[in-house]
């Protein structure tokens, strides 16, 4: 459509057409730094969020597709550097950057991805050292889950070989890095579970870097391990390698060599220390024979067995002077209880109202009520008293009282 003035008019969707051809031509690839916020992650799988700084803010997508390739958790506030196409989001009218890489500002995307997940199954509890389990002293039965064809199970075998031939080896092949690694590996350790076909398990690779590590960094492998009922060794890279495999299982060592020194005795070692407690054991059963046989050649001297009735005699004279100090001592503890109950029936009878009595007392009592007339003013001239004699009593009339000062 033309102007009277002979200018084009555009339609809304046409000059947005030609906004986004301009742009989505003039800045592919580009890599723009800020600041992510107000992340939204619908269910169709794409994240969006914001990047800004002091000065502005640019919106943000990562399709699906791209999404599961970054291995780290985005939080409001982080640091990124992103690489993307602008593009133009016609329906909505506005520009976008649809990113294809994202780095953490300052640290690298996997250890980012490291410290997060690390972060996260430790507070779960996963590297709690509760959970994990012994080591068998002498497995019948090995596990190992890595490379066919890597240097590792190479050196695991050597050293077994060499230390006890007799054991039986059940590998699990499986690849030790790239995308399918981390499934691979977590799913032989289930099976081994599954078939209840080894006493231990060993979880291994050689070194390299920490992007050819990352399969034992990967949270499938973590739960795999956590969740297994035989016990698991993790012997990934090298002495100063560390991998969340290494916190979550039973047993970290340092090298695949290592773990099979570990985890298989030295025959010739066993049998030096079988020898070695053999030879003790039978010293120490001599010992106690010789023991015992001294204590037989004393007891054969001794006076009880050469005259065994002697010594019955004196026991039962023993005996016989035994029960005379006990009637002694029974006839003197009766005496005392004796002239214990003499001195104490005494006081009971100087203490007898009845002895009282006996010595021309008596007892006056009031006839009206039984009280006991202790004074002459309790008594009235004319009252009746009853008094108590040792040997009977009689019943008086009050004639005259006479009070006492």
């Amino acid at each position: 459509m033309m102007h009277p003035t002979g200018k084009k008019i555009y339609s809304v969707s046409e000059l947005t057409r030609e906004i986004k051809v301009l742009l989505e031509g003039r800045f592919p690839g580009v890599w723009v730094e800020g600041e992510i916020s107000n992340i939204r992650r619908p269910g169709s799988g794409h994240t969006y969020f914001t990047l800004k700084d002091e000065g502005s803010q640019l919106q943000a997508v990562i399709y699906r597709a791209q999404n599961v390739r970054i291995p780290f958790e985005l939080k409001d506030g982080m640091q990124v550097v992103a690489r993307g196409d602008v593009s133009v989001y016609a329906k909505g009218g506005r520009y976008q950057l649809t990113v294809s890489e994202l780095e953490p500002r300052g640290v690298g995307a996997l250890q980012l991805a490291f410290e997060q997940l690390k972060a996260r199954l430790a507070k779960e509890g996963l590297f709690d050292t509760a959970r994990k389990k012994a080591i068998p002293l002498l497995p019948e039965r090995i596990g190992i889950v890595t490379s066919p064809s890597g240097a590792a199970i190479r050196d695991i075998l050597n050293v077994i070989q060499r230390r006890f031939a007799n054991v039986r080896i059940l590998i699990s092949p499986v690849r030790v890095q790239g995308e399918t690694a981390a499934a691979e590996i977590a799913e032989a350790i289930d099976s081994f579970n599954a078939r209840g076909d080894a006493d231990v398990l060993i979880v291994t690779r050689g070194g390299g870097s920490l992007e050819d590590l990352w399969a034992f960094n990967e949270e499938p492998v973590a739960r795999a391990i956590a969740r297994s009922r035989i016990p698991v060794i993790s012997a990934v890279g090298h002495e100063i390698d560390y991998t969340i495999s290494d916190f979550v299982a039973d047993l970290r060592v340092p090298t695949p060599s290592a773990a099979a020194e570990l985890v298989v005795a030295k025959k010739s070692e066993l049998h030096e220390k079988i020898s070695m407690l053999r030879s003790a054991l039978i010293a120490g059963i001599r010992g106690r024979v010789e023991q015992l046989r001294n204590r037989v050649r004393l007891c054969e001297g001794s006076y009880f067995l050469q005259a065994p009735e002697n010594a019955v005699r004196q026991y039962q004279q023993l005996l016989d002077e035994l029960l005379g100090r006990l009637k002694r001592s029974f006839h003197h503890m009766a005496e005392i209880a004796r002239t214990r109950l003499q001195a104490i029936a005494g006081k009971l009878e100087s203490l007898n109202p009845l002895s009282i009595l006996s010595r021309g007392y008596s007892v006056v009592v009031r006839e009206r009520d039984g009280t006991v007339v202790c004074d002459a003013s309790e008594v009235e001239v004319g009252e009746r008293v009853r008094a108590r004699l040792r040997r009977g009593g009689f019943v008086a009339t009050v004639d005259k009282t006479v009070v006492s000062s």
